[in-house]
C-alpha cells in the first residue's frame, strides 16, 4: 500500500503498525512524536494502530543539544 511519510510518498506492507514503520524508519521511537491524518497518536496505541492506505504520516524527531 502507499502512504505519505513527512512530506513523501512511501510503500508500505499491508496490515504495518505504526509502532513497526516508527522502528523502521527512525531506529529510536523513544523520541518520536506521530502524527496521522493530522491527529496524534499516543505512544501507548502505536503498536495496535493499523496504518490505512493513502495514510498521511509525520514522524517528529526530538533531539537534544546546545
Amino acid at each position: 500500500m502507499t502512504i505519505t511519510l513527512n512530506g513523501q510518498s512511501r510503500s508500505v506492507s499491508d496490515g504495518l503498525s505504526l509502532q513497526a514503520l516508527i522502528t523502521q524508519v527512525t531506529g529510536h521511537p523513544e523520541h518520536v512524536v506521530a502524527e496521522v491524518n493530522g491527529r496524534i497518536v499516543e505512544k501507548t496505541a502505536w503498536a495496535s494502530f493499523a496504518i490505512d492506505t493513502g495514510a498521511t504520516i509525520e514522524l517528529v524527531t526530538f533531539v537534544g543539544g546546545g
